[in-house]
């Protein structure tokens, strides 16, 4: 049968997979782009959209993305906990984020594995080395980061997620970190 195509069933759809953080994950992470919004300024994303991108594939189409779960379904990875403690800001695209100091084996094995599935499934996507952040403003400037508040983040899944017009994330499927 055809994927039907049209207004409620488009033919593609802007995906990403990420990690998408519990309510007190995104209550942490809202609370610090306060915090960066008060020093650098520009235009703070909204709490429901923080996220930490694993990989960006862009426009899919809705029969690759069928064809991906079972690679995607097939992947192994044990939960970790992610401090973000190393506030920053991007000059060139003015963009204030958090990251990690040190960044987990495992959050770096799960974008690698994550990534060779895509490319084993031949499914195209942002080939950027990974930059493990979580964007909380956008259009900011300044120089120095500004010390805050360490937010620890329990990572117990990661998700397919769909991008629509006016920032509109869907989590289209979870897949649990169940360890190896």
């Amino acid at each position: 049968m055809a994927d039907a195509a049209g207004p409620d069933h488009p033919a593609t759809q802007r995906l990403f997979f990420a990690l998408w953080p519990d309510d007190a994950t995104h209550d942490a992470l809202n609370r610090t782009g306060k915090w960066l919004h008060q020093h650098w300024g520009g235009r703070r994303m909204h709490a429901e959209t923080l996220h930490l991108t694993l990989a960006f594939l862009g426009e899919t189409s809705v029969r690759m993305r069928s064809a991906l779960l079972p690679h995607i379904d097939a992947l192994q990875a044990a939960p970790f906990d992610l401090l973000l403690d190393r506030p920053g800001l991007w000059p060139h695209n003015r963009i204030g984020w958090l990251g990690a100091a040190e960044t987990p084996v495992a959050l770096v094995k799960l974008a690698a594995d994550l990534r060779g599935a895509l490319e084993t499934a031949s499914v195209a996507f942002d080939a950027r080395p990974f930059a493990p952040h979580v964007t909380l403003l956008r259009q900011a400037s300044g120089d120095t980061a500004p010390a805050c508040i360490p937010v620890a983040w329990p990572v117990r899944d990661f998700s397919l997620v769909a991008s629509h017009p006016g920032a509109r994330y869907e989590i289209l499927h979870r897949w649990p970190l169940c360890g190896m």
